[in-house]
């Protein structure tokens, strides 16, 4: 085949390891030399500062508090979506997905607009004016991220629960085992392990988040360690030693994790599918069991999407932010000026855009190459090129950023695109290949081997299996890559703090930009357009995934 020669693996490679694995090395280089020699103080300063351990313990100290957030929220809304007679509205999901794929930092946004002094829960309900000091605390930030990464558990821990299916719990109501103790003893055996998995990574997210940290935790003084990176690259004096030390403890921190996340998944996961087809039955709840879950779904909803949409959606309406909420307040300026020609907020987003898609477009091509080297990861050199192309899912932004800068700063190389637009592009690829490789890997795993056998008996050569063959079979999977890729470059933060040119602008850095100078209007009517735009893509993802199952039925 075209992409099981030698040479192929070594082009992959040297992509991969050029723009993924050598940032990384750049980070060890700089925190373990100086002028060329080995020199283990510059890590050794990081752990003389008092403000090292206190960052630590906030760090995770607000990864366990968000994972019994998560906990809180999911569990309940996986066993509503399966063990009820909700479990018919698959709408609910591609709902409950919304808050994971708004941008965290416009969803904090969002809450801080609302609960403020002066804010509109006090505009409209006054006498709720005492939750507001409560609220901007570690606990506020808890809950925004513990809405915001909620859906991820609970897609998790609801996959779990249908695999599950209900010969489980007849068996053991044959031997005589109530209800309850059927679920103590047979049930969360069974999802202990997605959820040990699914808690795991929602600390790595918590500890890999920037955007909530930076907008809210920020109001309230709580460092975590991806903002003290932002602050020792942003502020004066800067400080890239320490940046890169602590760059370097996140990154052990979160592979550690990781490990540990492995070593669970492969010891303590069960089947629960066999070849016989499960009978499908009917649910039927009492009356106070479907009120109590439509009250569940309703707050959660309304917390998660509500309350941060409403506000930013009235934000960007609003003409005067001080005359509150009346009817001759609110028009579309807002919108009109960042639609005007030539203004700092159209040009923001349609920055974006173009890298968004020139992102999409290169993730597409790479992801495809190193997909259909990879198959079904066999041989050692395909799983070696699977596990580094796969890296960024595992290590925070953050620490890939700050990998970069100093990569395409190093002294030796003879050209640089550092402070260029093709810089964004590279960073952009380098954080994002792994969703095109893993939706392609997705599509080429359902192709049977007979496809490839068939065409060859018919002559076919091996450029026109792929061209009239795969290529055809696998166009959901590059489809769908590249609609995620777009979605998540267009709202990516830190990258775009970080490693912008002078006087360039994408949509995420311009609302940011905007809420901390305090113009706050033309910020949010960027970001409903982005969360719009956002929104609009899931649905389409949603489509093509269905369109593809019933294809494939």
């Amino acid at each position: 085949m075209i992409m099981e020669e030698r040479r192929a693996f070594g082009v992959l490679l040297t992509i991969v390891v050029v723009f993924a694995i050598a940032p990384l090395i750049a980070i060890l280089i700089y925190t373990f030399t100086k002028e060329g020699q080995f020199d283990f103080s510059q890590f050794s300063r990081m752990f003389a500062h008092e403000r090292l351990w206190q960052t630590l313990g906030n760090s995770i100290g607000l990864g366990i508090f968000v994972i019994i957030g998560t906990t809180i929220i999911a569990f309940p809304m996986a066993f509503i979506r399966t063990k009820t007679s909700l479990n018919k509205h698959e709408w609910l999901d591609i709902i409950l997905t919304i808050p994971f794929m708004t941008p965290p930092y416009i969803g904090s946004m969002g809450w801080i607009l609302f609960m403020q002094h002066n804010g509109f829960l006090q505009q409209l309900v006054p006498g709720a004016a005492w939750l507001t000091d409560s609220f901007f605390s570690l606990f506020g930030m808890v809950m925004i991220m513990s809405l915001h990464l909620f859906p991820f558990l609970y897609l998790m821990l609801r996959n779990t629960l249908l695999r599950i299916k209900g010969s489980f719990l007849d068996a053991a109501l044959i031997f005589g085992r109530n209800p309850w103790r059927n679920w103590i003893k047979v049930v969360l055996p069974l999802i202990l392990s997605s959820y040990v998995l699914g808690s795991l990574l929602i600390f790595i997210k918590t500890l890999a988040e920037f955007g909530t940290p930076a907008t809210f935790g920020s109001r309230i003084g709580f460092q975590v360690f991806t903002t003290e990176i932002h602050s020792y690259l942003s502020r004066w004096p800067v400080d890239i030693s320490m940046a890169t030390s602590l760059s370097l403890f996140l990154l052990s921190v979160c592979l550690v994790i990781w490990y540990f996340q492995n070593l669970i998944g492969r010891k303590f996961t069960y089947g629960v599918l066999s070849g016989k087809s499960p009978a499908k039955r009917k649910v039927t709840d009492k009356w106070y069991v479907r009120v109590a879950s439509w009250t569940f779904v309703g707050i959660v909803l309304l917390l998660s999407i509500g309350i941060p949409y409403f506000s930013i959606i009235v934000t960007s309406l609003q003409k005067v932010r001080g005359d509150g909420l009346h009817a001759g307040n609110f028009s579309l300026a807002s919108y009109q000026e960042v639609f005007t020609g030539g203004s700092a907020g159209l040009t923001a987003f349609l920055n974006s855009i173009v890298f968004s898609i020139i992102t999409a477009i290169i993730t597409a091509i790479v992801g495809l190459l190193i997909a259909l080297y990879i198959k079904k990861g066999e041989t050692k050199k395909q799983q070696v090129l699977d596990f580094f192309s796969l890296m960024p899912n595992i290590i925070p932004g953050i620490v890939f950023v700050v990998g970069l800068i100093m990569f395409w700063n190093a002294p030796w190389l003879p050209a640089t695109i550092y402070n260029t637009k093709a810089m964004v592009v590279v960073t952009y690829c380098v954080l994002f290949l792994p969703y095109s490789v893993q939706y392609i890997k997705s599509s080429f795993s359902q192709l049977d081997a007979s496809i490839f056998q068939s065409a060859a008996i018919f002559g076919r050569s091996n450029w026109d299996i792929y061209r009239r063959i795969i290529l055809p079979l696998l166009m959901q999977g590059i489809l769908t890559g590249m609609m995620m890729t777009f979605i998540i470059s267009m709202r990516e933060l830190v990258a775009g703090l970080l490693i912008l040119p002078p006087s360039v602008e994408t949509g995420a850095t311009f609302i940011y930009s905007q809420f901390e100078q305090g113009n706050v209007g033309v910020g949010m009517a960027v970001a409903v357009i982005t969360v719009f735009m956002t929104v609009i893509f899931m649905f389409l993802l949603d489509w093509l995934q269905r369109r593809g199952g019933q294809a494939n039925a």
